[in-house]
């Protein structure tokens, strides 16, 4: 259903993002991806090296490192994609937010809602509001 390839929302070095491999419908579960979490005293540890762009918070008192494709989706303001935290499960989970066609990359908002509209804590091109 999915699978990494170069994305055109990205820049840099890191350059990968996550695209459908077959239409999925809007609400459809597309990834389960397992988290290993860790308390928010240790994120400035962290933050020292590269997983610090790749780590999602996960409740007011834990970061998480989430594994599979979960921290392979890129930003847009305007996503295809959702998510959400899974305690009981320790996953982060991704739903369809509208019909995904085939060879579509997938997008979450980083922000967590997927209509907020914040800025995020990373510099981008304000031309291409699909970049990271």
């Amino acid at each position: 259903m999915l699978e990494v390839r170069t994305s055109p929302f990205t820049t840099g070095e890191f350059t990968r993002g996550v695209f459908a491999t077959r239409k999925i419908a809007k609400g459809e579960l597309i990834h389960e991806a397992p988290v290993v979490t860790y308390p928010n005293e240790e994120h400035e540890l962290i933050e020292q090296t590269v997983l610090d762009d790749y780590v999602f918070n996960f409740g007011a008192n834990h970061g998480a490192i989430v594994l599979g494709y979960g921290s392979l989706f890129n930003h847009s303001y305007t996503p295809n994609a959702v998510y959400e935290l899974s305690f009981e499960k320790l996953t982060v989970d991704f739903f369809a937010y509208a019909d995904i066609e085939s060879d579509e990359e997938v997008l979450i908002n980083y922000n967590g809602e997927p209509d907020c509209d914040d800025p995020l804590w990373f510099l981008y091109d304000p031309e291409n509001t699909e970049s990271k």
